[in-house]
């Protein structure tokens, strides 16, 4: 059975270092115009690119370029195109004029699934225009995928983990609508995640012209929030998903923290392995699920893989579920490299031996770790005091990294 690649998100250089920590075969990022996270904050700039390159090493690195161009853009998007294909194996692309620049340029690329590309002529007419993988329409079912891949001998490309956007292909036009900011333009200020009110807004009258009911008539929409998709959790049929023969196994998630990006491609990158070696077991998979469940998640699904959408893949959840958060401590402010052993200045949350921690850095990625002895010069203190530092031994980080604290939720 065919290894699928594990494609990692990079908002930043500190997920990029945990995806490469964890095991990614390949990660997808965006520079900071042009892409679909592009109000995130936390996208990279071109000048990094060349830094970029040389940390991922054999770690193929994608470039999204998956905004729809408007006219006055296409010089912009060619001196992009021009400037990052050097430092990038391929670009993540959903304009026919964007298909165009980068045949012209000779850039590999793959189709977005904003294009919604749902079936086997679809396939083939995009291969036939140059593209080297395909990344599948999110409304296909696992059949419909596995027939595509029989028929046309595609790279196909799937999402396995991750948000799922409520419109055909993420293609959404209410954020749009409601607040000039288009979905399209990765600009989403996903008002879909809300609750509604509904509220009557044209008055039926009797017939002495009365009004029926009142203007002030409303009703919060209960039960759940009827527009905003579960999570997709693939971790239960890994082994459906490569019999189907796909080639990249992508998590969502560039807007995420770096602790989601290690967790997540930690746990998929086990199940791929299980699944070759022949250990792919429920209790893997429960044990798996439960790793998962810890970061940031909504209500998980199968998605749409087995099925069309229905009432059942809606979140009855507003918030995240993840059944541990991080408090912020504070920051290391020294490593001595021979005794193994971080200063930390304790700005926020106090700490005690026995709490677990993570520290995160551009450089460090995460590092997990359960507390030891706190030291301060010869005292041994129970408590890390906000406001004051304290040592302990922990593996290499570097200065400026943060610490967190890990609290479980019940």
């Amino acid at each position: 059975m065919k290894r699928p690649e594990i494609l990692a998100p990079a908002g930043d250089f500190t997920c990029l270092a945990a995806a490469i920590q964890a095991g990614a075969d390949a990660v997808y990022f965006g520079l900071d115009t042009f892409n679909m996270r592009a109000r995130s904050g936390i996208n990279f700039k071109t000048e990094d690119l060349p830094e970029i390159a040389r940390r991922c090493g054999g770690v193929k690195r994608y470039l999204t370029l998956n905004a729809i161009m408007f006219e006055s853009e296409k010089d912009m998007v060619e001196r992009m195109i021009v400037a990052a294909k050097p430092f990038v194996d391929a670009f993540i692309v959903s304009d026919w004029g964007v298909v165009e620049l980068c045949r012209k340029h000779e850039a590999p690329f793959h189709i977005s699934t904003q294009m919604s590309t749902s079936n086997s002529g679809a396939v083939r007419f995009m291969l036939a225009q140059g593209a080297q993988r395909i990344v599948l329409a999110r409304e296909c079912t696992l059949a419909e995928v596995a027939a595509i891949i029989r028929e046309t001998g595609a790279e196909i490309e799937c999402f396995v983990h991750g948000a799922q956007c409520v419109a055909e292909s993420g293609r959404c036009l209410m954020s749009h609508e409601a607040f000039g900011k288009s979905a399209c333009r990765g600009e989403c200020h996903q008002p879909c995640r809300r609750r509604f009110l509904v509220k009557a807004v044209d008055l039926y009258a009797d017939e002495a012209g009365k009004p029926i009911h009142e203007s002030d008539t409303a009703f919060i929409v209960e039960g759940r929030t009827v527009l905003s998709a579960k999570d997709l959790c693939s971790i239960g049929f890994v082994d459906q998903l490569m019999k189907a023969g796909i080639s990249s196994f992508k998590i969502e998630g560039r807007a995420r923290n770096a602790e989601y990006v290690k967790t997540c491609v930690t746990a998929y990158r086990r199940a791929v392995d299980a699944v070759i070696d022949g250990t792919y077991t429920q209790d893997l998979v429960d044990a798996l699920r439960e790793e998962l469940e810890k970061v940031f998640h909504r209500e998980f699904s199968a998605g749409l893989f087995y099925g069309r959408p229905g009432t059942d893949q809606m979140t009855d959840s507003e918030d995240s579920l993840a059944t541990r958060v991080k408090r912020h401590v504070g920051i290391v402010i020294d490593y001595f490299t021979k005794a193994g052993i971080a200063q930390v200045k304790i700005q926020d949350h106090p700490i005690r031996p026995g709490d677990e921690l993570q520290i995160h850095g551009s450089t460090t990625g995460v590092v997990e770790l359960t507390l030891g002895e706190l030291r301060r010069d010869e005292e041994t203190p129970a408590v890390g005091e906000r406001g004051s530092w304290v040592t302990f031994r922990c593996p290499r980080v570097r200065v400026g990294d943060k610490v967190f604290y890990i609290e479980r939720r019940p």
